[in-house]
């Protein structure tokens, strides 16, 4: 990709908050959300990392779901890297988006709202609403490209999968850089950062891996590899001296996705994992009663790739129990899933 067509930022100075960070230079600061009932000021952390050159501006987010705690993980060992003083352009690292979610283990703000239903928000609307225009305008108005972290939400496993506007060729050409075997060409949502970034003529993936309250390390293995990829496309980190893949070589895209939904309520038996290949109408799991009696086979309504599936085998009516990626060729994909896995162990170790 050519680092000339990326709008660089080219300012001496970049302002977030109250602060002035200048090239060359790396600060972490504070952007006032509110202050609570019990006195406590709510503040976003933000850690700043500018490189002497010039070049794109790109945010690293978290956590803006505050029980979604893989990307806090992530961003805690992007910033622990080496070399990061010698980019070109500028970092911009938000581990903890919602803070109040994430110091009280949940997903949503006081109100019940959710983060990533209020952008671009408004500083006159709630609590949710004034958080994001905040970080909207302290942090994603100055960039140029973004990479948001999630999971999957409680009690349900996400496999390492890139969501993103494809139809975009230069933000394709992110999420392949990205490495991933799965990326989901997916829609904005109404009220999503996605959707106000989009609004901005910012480039932005959303990245998906792992479970809610859980640590889980190849979720966070592949998330650092993939972000460090995509500032490496980019021009802010200097590319490999060899690569043993070419970009996109082994990604596959997805334009559909289904949930298979709980027929009956009750408790849950399945030997499927995230990134099985699974056929239309193949039996996914057994649900039963307390007694073991009602058995009813739950099966795949579409051919394709588990990229996601409930973690707790107490379900009710209605629940959805695996979420099934459509592919064309979902016996490759599988193949380079496993071949994904097999490489991954080499980051675990």
């Amino acid at each position: 990709m050519n680092q000339n067509s990326l709008n660089p930022t080219d300012d001496a100075w970049l302002e977030i908050g109250n602060e002035r960070i200048g090239r060359g230079s790396r600060k972490k600061l504070e952007l006032f959300v509110a202050r609570l009932f019990d006195f406590t000021d709510m503040v976003i952390p933000v850690e700043v990392v500018r490189g002497r050159k010039p070049g794109p501006t790109l945010f690293v987010s978290a956590a803006i779901h505050g029980d979604e705690i893989n990307g806090v993980e992530i961003i805690k060992r992007l910033l622990g890297r080496s070399g990061l003083g010698s980019i070109h352009g500028t970092l911009i690292a938000v581990p903890v988006v919602n803070v109040f979610g994430f110091n009280t283990n949940s997903r949503y703000l006081p109100d019940r709202r959710d983060l990533n239903r209020c952008f671009p928000g408004n500083n006159l609307g709630s609590l949710a609403s004034v958080m994001a225009s905040l970080f909207m305008n302290e942090v994603v108005s100055k960039c140029t490209h973004g990479i948001d972290l999630h999971t999957g939400a409680i009690h349900r496993t996400n496999l390492p999968q890139i969501r993103a506007d494809l139809d975009d060729s230069n933000t394709r050409i992110l999420a392949e850089a990205f490495g991933v075997p799965v990326i989901i060409n997916s829609s904005t949502r109404d009220g999503s950062l996605r959707e106000a970034a989009a609004n901005l003529g910012i480039q932005m993936l959303l990245y998906e891996g792992g479970e809610a309250l859980r640590y889980d390390e190849k979720a966070i293995q592949c998330g650092l590899h993939g972000i460090l990829s995509v500032m490496r496309t980019i021009g802010m980190l200097p590319g490999l001296k060899s690569r043993r893949h070419k970009i996109g070589e082994h990604v596959f895209m997805a334009n559909k996705s289904t949930w298979v939904r709980a027929p009956i309520s009750g408790s849950l038996s399945t030997k499927i994992k995230p990134g099985s290949r699974v056929k239309e109408g193949e039996v996914l799991g057994v649900l039963s009663d307390p007694f073991g009696e009602g058995r009813v086979e739950v099966k795949a309504s579409k051919t394709g790739i588990v990229i996601g599936m409930t973690m707790i085998p107490l379900v009710s009516h209605g629940d959805g129990l695996f979420h099934i990626a459509l592919f064309d060729n979902s016996h490759e994909v599988e193949q380079r899933i496993e071949e994904f896995d097999t490489e991954s162990h080499r980051f675990t170790k």
